[in-house]
This record gives C-alpha cells, structure tokens and sequence, in this order.
C-alpha cells in the first residue's frame, strides 16, 4: 500500500489544507485514495471523506493501542492506490509523560511511512533548513521523505528556501503560496463540520486541489509513497472482532446523523453490523419519527448546542425518544448525545430522558482518560477500563442520585494545545466499581462522569469501538433481547 503521512513541525502550519488538498488532487488525478487522521478528531476525518469519496478513518494509539494501528490502516485502505495520513499537532508531539505514544512520529513508525513535513515558511529563508535538520535528525527510525513549504511569500523568498534546502539535501516536494490560501470557517472546536456547509465545503476542497496540484510534484509525492515497504499485517475485520458472531434477529439500531451529530468512527457502525444488527440513520433535526422497528438508538457527538432551538422544536422526535428510554431500549449517547438526552440545554427542552440540565461554558474540557466502568450498563460489565477523550464546551448538571457510567481521575488537565485537537493528558489513577452518585464523589482529582438508568448509557466520554469490540456486541445482544 503506498502511503504518505502529512505532518508538520507545529499546529497551525497548514496540515489540513496540505493533506485535505493532496487526497482531492490525487483522487481527481483517477487514484484511489484512504483518507487517515492521527488522533481523535472527527471533523478533518469529514473533509477528507469530501476529498476521497471514501471513509475518513482515524488512526489513535491511545485509544485503540498501537498494535491495531496497521491492521485499522490496512483495513481503511483496502483497494486502493495510496493512503494518506494526516498528522496531529508536531510531528512529535504525544500523550504528555508518556513519551512517543499517540504522536504522528508514532504512527509513521509503526505504518514504516515517509513523512512529507509542511512547513510554515512565512518569516523565515535560509533557517528552514535548519529546522527541517532538526527534524529530520531527532529519530532516526522516522523517514523524513521531503518537504512542502507553505505560507511562501513570493518566488523570490521560494529561491530562497529551495536553495537552503538543496544544501540540506531535503527533497522540495512543493510551495503555496500565502496569499493563495483557502479558508475554511471554524469556531469554538475547530472547523466547521461538513455536513454543516456541505456546498460550500465542496467547493473550498476543490480549490485545495487545484491549489496542491499546482504547487506541490505530485508525481514526486507518488513515487516517494510508494517507496514504502510492504506491511505483514493482516486488515482488522469486524466480523472476526466480534466474539460469539452475529446475534439472531436483525435488531434495528438507529443511528442519529445530520447536522447537529456528526462525531462518529467509521467503525462503530461496522461493529454494530457485524453484531447483527440493522444499521438505520435518521436525522434529529428532521425526522419526527424513529426508524421502524427501533431496537436500540446510538447517538454520538456534535454541536447539539448550535441547534437547540431546531432539536428543540421537533418535539415529536423527541417525546418519541423519550418513549423509546421508558420501555428499557439501548441506548447509547456520548457527548452531544447526552446533551440530547438532558432535560434541556442552554434553555431549550430537550428529550427529559436524564433527569440534568445542559448548558454552554467558556471553558473548554479536553484531553485523554483512562477511565472504567462504575456500573453495569447496556455498553459495559462494571469494571471495564478502557480509554477515551473529552472534548466539549458544556457542562451538565444533575438531579440527585445520578448513577455514575464511568470514572477517573483528572491529574490530566489540559496542557497548551491548538485549538480543534484534543491534547495530550498523563495517566491517571482509575477510580474502582462501586463509586456511587456523582456530586459526593466529585473532587478536583477524582472525577465520576455519565450516567446509566435503565437501559440508557450516556456519557462525554468518547471511546473507540475498536478498542473494546465487546461493547457492540453487548449493545446488539440487548436490542435482540
């Protein structure tokens, strides 16, 4: 499989545009391409998915270990031409303490991947080589294949940079200019979903690729992916992942799509289907009904908070979801789910399937947890550890004996991070089962998070199924049952 990492010295130095830019530029050129994201991040993983027309599948040794790394690589890219990943912040940079672990340098090791490192080239000439040295240097079991220089001023300031690097005897692979640059609009985690700006998403990654194909050597690029040596590996399957097989029965499981819940792993759907299950989507914001003969509801995160009001006004949907938690159905929600499931946010009703209410914060929650289960659920047995992250502006407050879906401690808090990418945290001490209510628990080290009633799990914490494929298969059993 030739493959390429995109990675670059620091946050902000132009990844996404790079890497979005050379998927489309590729995929438009007649190739198969596999989109890949290190890290946790759902939203570039949704562009990619625009410039490819496949999947955007994230590659993160926290969650999934760095022993699935290639068999989830190989699997997102089976029948295709080349491979792209996306980096995470700099190339080195990690899980804080715990050396290389969930870094983009990691992953290169591990997929044996030539890194092409993007540069922000905008207040410096000759010094790029210098750092690109630096770089290149540190590891040497990282293979620095090339450059491409981003953010150059004009082709003067180009020479410049190409001639330093000549010397380093680092390949240029390309430069864009600065004033050529494509915008992408953001907010308060990052950029702004596709699904959100479908059009005009479509049109700023056309331009990425017109823009990629006439500044970078794509057929330098090409040559170098394919410079890299076959992977032993075996594809991860879903199927084979699932112990005991598919349940009897076709349960229907509806999952929540659309705008406002956007934050999904591809292979969480998959697991669920190799579960037996009957996978449904449906729009919160416009259906008014469940899927026929839902079984079971997964709904994961997203910007709930950016349409309360619409999420809001269905109230339809929403007394139907209400109904579906009254008879014990599954249900599964992480973060924009939960909110989803409060009685209301920022002042909006919402489902008043858990007895707490929502709202904004200026305060952002970030960072990796390595958390266990405090009570039996639909997901997990009492005791499960598994690992996860938070990403979220809300907070929820709950009503009096909450019971508790997951715990750990928070001697994890944020280090400084670019905004949209979830940071580095250190391990933490788990909390062990048993661990009851929420507010008596609570301590600024000691964290107790979620909640389980009945047959719904809801929680912040977001968890890669990958991880702990007994998860889908204990969701499928109790939509079957």
């Amino acid at each position: 499989m030739p493959r390429l990492v995109i990675a670059a010295p620091a946050s902000g130095s132009g990844k996404t545009t790079v890497a979005t830019g050379l998927m489309a530029a590729f995929a438009e050129c007649g190739l198969e391409v596999s989109a890949h994201k290190v890290g946790p991040d759902y939203i570039d993983p949704g562009y990619h998915a625009l410039a490819t027309g496949r999947p955007g599948r994230n590659l993160d040794a926290f969650l999934c270990g760095e022993e699935r790394i290639t068999p989830l690589f190989l699997h997102g890219a089976q029948g295709c031409d080349l491979a792209v990943v996306e980096g995470v912040m700099g190339l080195f940079d990690g899980a804080a303490g715990q050396g290389e672990l969930a870094s983009t340098a990691q992953v290169a090791k591990v997929l044996s991947a030539p890194v092409v490192l993007v540069v922000d080239a905008s207040s410096q000439s000759r010094s790029v080589a210098a750092l690109v040295h630096g770089f290149a240097s540190w590891d040497p079991r990282v293979r620095i294949g090339g450059v491409i220089l981003n953010k150059v001023g004009s082709d003067r300031h180009e020479e410049l940079l190409r001639a330093a690097l000549d010397e380093s005897g680092v390949a240029v692979f390309g430069a864009l200019r600065r004033e050529a640059d494509v915008r992408m609009p953001s907010r308060h985690l990052g950029l702004v979903p596709v699904a959100e700006r479908r059009d005009a998403a479509v049109d700023a990654v056309r331009a990425l690729a017109a823009r990629v194909r006439a500044g970078c050597n794509l057929d330098g690029l090409l040559a170098l992916a394919r410079s890299a040596p076959p992977l032993a590996q075996a594809p991860w399957d879903p199927a084979a992942e699932v112990a005991g097989g598919a349940v009897a029965g076709r349960p229907v499981v509806a999952v929540a799509g659309g705008s406002a819940f956007t934050f999904s792993y591809a292979e969480h759907t998959e697991l669920l289907a190799a579960s037996g299950a009957e996978i449904v989507s449906f729009d919160p914001l416009r259906d008014e009904e469940l899927p026929k003969s839902t079984a079971g509801l997964v709904i994961g995160g997203g910007f709930p908070e950016v349409y309360a009001p619409e999420l809001s006004a269905n109230e339809r949907l929403r007394k139907a979801v209400a109904g579906l938690a009254a008879s014990g159905a599954p249900i599964a929600a992480e973060c924009a789910g939960l909110l989803y499931l409060a009685r209301e946010l920022d002042g909006a009703p919402m489902c008043g399937v858990l007895d707490a209410r929502a709202r904004m914060t200026e305060r952002l929650t970030l960072g990796y947890r390595e958390a266990v289960a405090l009570s039996e659920s639909v997901l997990a047995v009492a005791g499960t550890r598994l690992r996860g992250h938070e990403f979220h502006r809300t907070v929820t407050e709950p009503g009096s004996g909450a019971v508790p879906a997951w715990g750990w401690t928070t001697a994890t808090s944020a280090s400084p991070c670019p905004r949209r990418e979830v940071p580095p945290a250190g391990r933490g001490r788990e909390i062990p089962p048993g661990a009851a209510g929420q507010a008596e628990n609570q301590t600024p080290e000691r964290r107790v998070e979620g909640f389980v009633h009945a047959g719904v799990h809801a929680s912040y914490l977001h968890v890669h199924w990958a991880a702990e494929p007994s998860l889908a298969r204990r969701f499928v059993e109790r939509c079957a049952a």
